[in-house]
């Protein structure tokens, strides 16, 4: 532990200090009121009901931030678009968010359904096109390890030397999409199991971070905004992300030249998150593998949350009763 901390880090714990816990309060506000469509079928109602909610809240905070990750540019989103300016307070910021990671999932009551935050200093968070990336997440003890230039059997080799188990007792978690299958046919034939998900790659990211959820990595391509909210997490996680922007036409290269993304170049961990001052929130609307979901009850709702903050190295796995209704009272418990 640091005695003497630096001038630099001092600021950093500072903004954190002030940050993780209204961070915490934005994430919940979103999940609670996504999951008011929980089940209903309208994913757009589920998405709208979290975007309406997270602005709110993030308004109120002691920030100017600045969204550089988030429901699409300005003429395609009416709330949290790239580059909408939030706040007047003191702590100016970037902003990655996405109010419901998973809204398929959540609009049919299906698991991992999350609302997930990042903030950092101006410039901590990579400003990301909206494309594919493949990604290749994975646990700590793996970290700068592995390789995108790698075979995924010489990765799973890797990761399985780093836990101290064999290749046939890793579990892959990876997005059940057409475009893996032959990514799936060299999982399996390397000897590890695959687990498939319809959506949510952020919380599957925070899964195979986190010890004893069972899964080992991340392998596939998914959104790169996505891509950026993981590596926020990673950062504070010690796990480990690397991605490669994957353009489809030519009107994204010119996209990518513009925003300065090399397609094909590896982008590691602390390149998609380079800030000292990161914070990450992520509540659950569903349950699942990290975090439960909104749980109601007469007059009100208990939401499950994960914060932390990079420098402060905290992390905090937040059970919270709200009493939404007047005269609301609830018996707590475990």
């Amino acid at each position: 532990m640091n005695n003497n901390p630096s001038e630099a880090e001092l600021r950093s714990q500072k903004f954190e200090h002030a940050l993780v816990l209204e961070t915490a309060r934005v994430t919940e506000a979103a999940a609670l009121a996504a999951s008011s469509w929980v089940g209903m079928g309208d994913k757009n109602a589920v998405d709208g009901a979290g975007t309406t909610a997270m602005r709110e809240v993030l308004g109120s905070l002691n920030i100017r931030g600045t969204v550089v990750i988030g429901e699409g540019e300005m003429d395609e989103a009416p709330m949290l678009y790239i580059g909408e300016k939030l706040g007047q307070g003191e702590y100016e910021v970037d902003i990655a968010v996405d109010p419901v990671e998973g809204t398929t999932v959540t609009a049919k009551g299906l698991p991992n359904g999350i609302a997930v935050i990042a903030l950092s200093e101006k410039g901590g968070l990579m400003h990301a096109p909206d494309c594919y990336m493949e990604k290749l997440v994975v646990p700590p003890p793996a970290a700068n390890k592995v390789s995108l230039d790698y075979s995924i059997a010489e990765n799973l080799r890797i990761i399985a030397e780093s836990l101290e188990r064999d290749v046939d007792d890793l579990l892959v978690t990876i997005l059940d999409r057409e475009r893996h299958a032959d990514h799936i046919r060299q999982i399996r034939e390397a000897g590890a199991r695959v687990k498939l998900i319809g959506d949510g790659d952020v919380i599957a990211s925070l899964a195979v971070a986190v010890r004893g959820s069972g899964v080992h990595c991340l392998m596939g391509s998914g959104g790169a905004p996505e891509g950026v909210l993981s590596a926020a997490a990673m950062k504070c996680l010690g796990g480990h992300i690397q991605g490669k922007f994957i353009a489809e036409d030519d009107a994204q290269r010119e996209r990518f030249r513009q925003m300065g993304v090399e397609e094909g170049r590896i982008y590691k961990t602390h390149e998609l998150a380079p800030g000292n001052e990161i914070v990450f929130s992520a509540t659950g609307i569903t349950s699942g593998d990290l975090l439960y979901g909104v749980r109601r009850f007469g007059g009100g709702a208990r939401t499950h949350t994960l914060v932390m903050g990079h420098a402060t190295r905290v992390v905090r796995f937040i059970d919270t009763v709200h009493l939404e209704d007047d005269g609301a009272r609830v018996t707590v418990r475990i």
